[in-house]
């Protein structure tokens, strides 16, 4: 089966994490999408998110760095997935998907006030109940994985 490079971030401030609605997929999930070519995953991931919410954000380190200078080390992702793609506009094919969890920058340009973006607290992945999408009149459960990793990145960059 055909196999494509992907990145995803998930997007942390305070104790949300940023989710939007993915219509053709039907279902709630953090920015990502494919890697360009002479592209490196984790910057993938950073114009990804800005590209679907207009926000400035950085990879949060969550891997070993080695103390040797050359070669340089790429930002390891949190999560490697294999997921399947159903046919649309492609054929159905498969995502080699790199997880990062990452931040808003301090001056964090742009605010996030697309209809289909929201920002999901714990207690809502938590509680696992379905979210509405803003003006839709639809309502869905984000998928156990994307509520799994989304906690997982609430946890990793807590403030203290």
């Amino acid at each position: 089966m055909k196999k494509h490079l992907t990145a995803t971030a998930f997007v942390v401030r305070g104790d949300a994490t940023l989710m939007h609605w993915h219509k053709r997929l039907g279902q709630w999930m953090p920015p990502g999408g494919h890697v360009d070519p002479d592209e490196e995953p984790h910057e993938a991931a950073l114009r990804e998110v800005m590209e679907e919410t207009g926000l400035a954000c950085e990879v949060v380190p969550t891997g070993e760095q080695h103390g040797f200078a050359y070669p340089r080390q790429l930002p390891t992702p949190v999560a490697v997935l294999l997921e399947d793609i159903p046919a649309g506009k492609d054929v159905a094919h498969q995502h080699i998907d790199l997880i990062y969890f990452v931040r808003p920058l301090a001056d964090g340009h742009g605010q996030v006030d697309d209809p289909t973006l929201r920002w999901v607290t714990e207690a809502e992945l938590r509680e696992s109940a379905p979210m509405d999408v803003a003006g839709c009149g639809v309502s869905a459960v984000a998928p156990e994985d994307v509520r799994e990793l989304g906690l997982a990145a609430i946890a990793a960059l807590r403030s203290p």
